[in-house]
């Protein structure tokens, strides 16, 4: 199904935004339960997948919204779906040599998102994470504070200390991302824990993604990071 083009009005809560189609104000779920204010502007061009169940209360999922020229990804579930699939392609080198390929491995309270496994039985635990937010060229996450993202850094952590390979997997979905750094200023008890798992011996991972409306795509070319604050913050915006 093709897409369908809008303008972007409001956002009353994190689920919905209000946008115009056609002259017709709609009501469209948002799949990114992220902040995203300096990319969700008023009047911006955004970029709609139909539904076609007639018991959904939203008629449209709003998948992309232009900024600065280029089409920026805002499902975030889609993440995992990107990297799962790059993996099995073939596309992440650091990930190469795994026969055993698994969605959500459920661990203790926790889910996470990539099981690996080679013919050995060494496994690898990848937890995704999709990052919009551009500042200075640099994708910073969270956007907003993320209870739930610590708490599967810590999962990691311990997973690391039985044993096995752990990785957290930063997938920049804005073309203009060139860098990673933990969004300290947003979320400082993420960021702290972060470095805690990097210093575990929990690997970072970061790559960006293609974003075209026929598709979108890992590139297979991996990002520097930097785990410690940045002194700039001008962020991307229309």
């Amino acid at each position: 199904m093709d897409y369908v083009k809008g303008i972007f009005k409001a956002r009353p809560n994190r689920f919905i935004a209000e946008v115009e189609v056609d002259g017709n104000l709609e009501i469209a779920h948002v799949p990114n339960t992220g902040r995203c204010k300096e990319l969700l502007v008023k009047n911006a061009i955004v970029w709609l997948k139909p539904s076609d169940n007639p018991n959904r209360k939203t008629k449209f999922s709003l998948h992309f919204v232009e900024n600065n020229g280029v089409l920026v990804s805002l499902y975030s579930q889609q993440a995992n779906s990107i990297v799962y699939d790059a993996v099995v392609e073939g596309k992440i080198k650091e990930l190469l040599g795994y026969n055993h390929h698994q969605r959500e491995k459920s661990v203790d309270n926790s889910r996470i998102d990539i099981y690996l496994e080679n013919s050995n039985g060494d496994s690898c635990f990848v937890e995704v994470k999709g990052v919009t937010l551009i500042i200075d060229g640099e994708a910073r996450f969270p956007d907003a504070p993320t209870e739930r993202g610590a708490k599967h850094l810590r999962e990691l952590i311990k997973l690391k200390k039985e044993g096995n390979r752990c990785c957290v997997f930063f997938l920049i979905q804005h073309p203009a991302g060139e860098f990673f750094r933990p969004n300290w200023e947003n979320d400082p008890i993420f960021s702290q824990t972060l470095n805690e798992a990097y210093a575990e011996g929990v690997e970072i991972l970061v790559y960006r993604c293609d974003n075209q409306l026929s598709g979108i795509e890992l590139i297979p070319e991996p990002l520097d990071f930097d785990l410690g604050k940045s002194l700039t913050n001008r962020i991307v915006d229309n």
